[in-house]
Formats: C-alpha cells, structure tokens, sequence
C-alpha cells in the first residue's frame, strides 16, 4: 500500500467515525423515528411537584419591538429529584429549554416512549409539542427556559 493510499484510507476512516458521532449526537434527546406519532402519550400530572421556576428576566415585546401583548422571558427551573414540571402545551408559547445540569425525562405527545434529556442538551418545544417532564434521577436538574408569552398568558401561570 502506498503512502498516499494509507493517508487516503485514514482520512476516509476519520471522516466516517466523524460522521457516525455528529449522527449520534444530532439525535440525542430525541424520540426515536418508530415512536413518533399524534396523541401517543396521554396528558401527565396537571400539577408542579418538586420544581422551582424562577424568572430571571423579562423583555415587553410591545416596547420597541411591535408585538403587543408578548413576553420573552428566561427562567431558571430547578427540579428535585422525583419532581414534576407539569403538562402543557407550546402551539402559542415556543420556547428552548437548556438543560444546565442533571438528567430529566420528557413525556410528550408526539412520542411513544419517553425521552431522556442529559445536561448540555437543548430541546426546542414549538407547534404540536404537549409535554410534561419528570426528574427520574437522584440527582438536582437545572435547567434553562427561554420563552415567548402569548398575550392573554400572566408570566406567573406558565410553566
């Protein structure tokens, strides 16, 4: 084998195991391709358990931006071990949840089976996306919230 055909056939190899792991972390988090559906999962508890929902700012989309009646605001979620972040739908409220720290598991309608979440991973909820979220672990969650209000939502009645 020659130099430049050795070269070649390295490059090659990493260039598959490159692709093979930003496959893997690409679908990190999400639910797998077989357990995707509509109302697969009944709504979960209606109630916070174990969970402290903290804003730690707020922008007034109507001031400067012309959207009247919208909130953008971040949240930090603290959630125990066994705690409950409850259900609710994201069709008028997108937002980004960073996972900070910990492990949590999602529950969401769109999927089957549930979803584990591990810390640095971001979940977009948006459209159809009806959820609630459980810390299965023995260990503290935190995580970050980035969210739109819409108008007729009070900040303090949204989780």
């Amino acid at each position: 084998m020659t130099k430049t055909f050795a070269r070649v056939v390295r490059a090659g190899a990493a260039a598959a195991a490159f692709s093979l792991f930003a496959v893997a972390q690409a679908s990190a988090g999400e639910c797998p391709a077989g357990s995707v559906g509509v109302d697969v999962t009944a709504p979960g508890p209606m109630t916070p358990s174990g969970v402290t929902d903290t804003v730690i700012a707020s922008i007034d989309l109507g001031e400067g931006y012309n959207i009247p009646g919208r909130q953008f605001r971040m949240r930090r979620l603290v959630v125990e071990p066994g705690g409950v972040v409850p259900w609710h739908a994201h069709n008028e409220r997108p937002a980004n949840i960073y996972i900070i720290s910990g492990q949590i598991t999602e529950y969401r309608s769109t999927c089957a089976v549930p979803i584990l979440h591990r810390q640095g991973e971001v979940v977009p909820e948006s459209g159809a996306t009806a959820h609630w979220w459980r810390n299965n672990s023995r260990h503290r969650a935190v995580l970050i919230s980035a969210d739109i209000l819409p108008p007729q939502a009070a900040p303090e009645e949204t989780m």
